[in-house]
């Protein structure tokens, strides 16, 4: 199974399509972007993401307990718990913050009904403790990054998950632009991962089947002229879909 992420919604229209399309993931950005999320926009994509779930109650991510499970297991864990609640309530509601205020993030969280908190800055090992949904916390590669140093980075945090996405100046994500994905492959020998980056319709079922990531994540590669497109965001979902067999 690859868990299929679409982020940066702002639209009833692109939530639909991706509620519709069998996305397991859909996260709208909360940090400064020119994807950010308003607060009218927002109610309306959890109301369409909530009405579209066959299950009705409130969802539950039941992760492993503290010292449950040895850190280096924590990442397979966590996956198998996230797969068992979007199999139930798919999508889940991922919220992307970057280096806010630790109350912040937790008030949004709270108030935009979120189930998993990404953080996609430079936030260190104990703020994303205090953190009160699950986080998926974002590792950006740049040119040169080793698998190995990828590992090292990663080992800090006790966390729900990670995202492999392209580093770029100035930029926290949405860049367009890949990077190496020989890294990402031997990272995904060591920990599951959402890979994010360059993806499209076009080829992420090359990625998928190169890299075998636990999950794929893509904001605007199913955009037309900034705006998410929802013939793209299916198109995605089936290919990413089809690729994991």
């Amino acid at each position: 199974m690859t868990i299929v992420k679409i982020c940066g919604l702002r639209d009833a229209a692109a939530a639909e399509a991706a509620v519709r399309g069998g996305a397991d993931l859909v996260g709208m950005v909360f940090a400064e972007s020119r994807r950010r999320v308003t607060p009218e926009a927002c109610a309306e994509v959890v109301r369409v993401v909530i009405e579209g779930r066959r299950n009705q109650d409130p969802p539950r991510i039941e992760g492993p307990a503290p010292g449950e499970v040895r850190p280096s297991k924590l990442p397979g864990a966590w996956a198998e718990a996230i797969e068992d609640a979007a199999w139930r309530w798919r999508p889940l509601i991922v919220g992307v913050f970057a280096d806010q205020d630790i109350d912040a993030v937790n008030a949004y969280a709270e108030a935009a009904r979120l189930d998993i908190v990404q953080l996609s800055g430079d936030e260190r090992p104990e703020f994303v403790a205090k953190v009160a949904k699950p986080v998926i916390k974002a590792l950006h590669i740049g040119p040169g990054t080793t698998a190995d140093e990828v590992a090292e980075r990663a080992a800090e945090y006790r966390c729900a998950g990670f995202l492999l996405d392209t580093a770029k100046a100035g930029t926290r994500g949405g860049t367009g632009e890949p990077f190496d994905w020989s890294v990402a492959a031997e990272v995904a020998r060591q920990f599951p991962f959402l890979l994010a980056g360059g993806l499209t319709p076009d080829n992420v079922g090359r990625a998928v089947g190169q890299v075998s990531p636990w999950g794929v994540d893509v904001s605007s590669g199913v955009e037309t002229a900034g705006v998410k497109d929802p013939e793209r965001v299916r198109a995605f979902i089936r290919a990413a879909k089809r690729a994991a067999g």
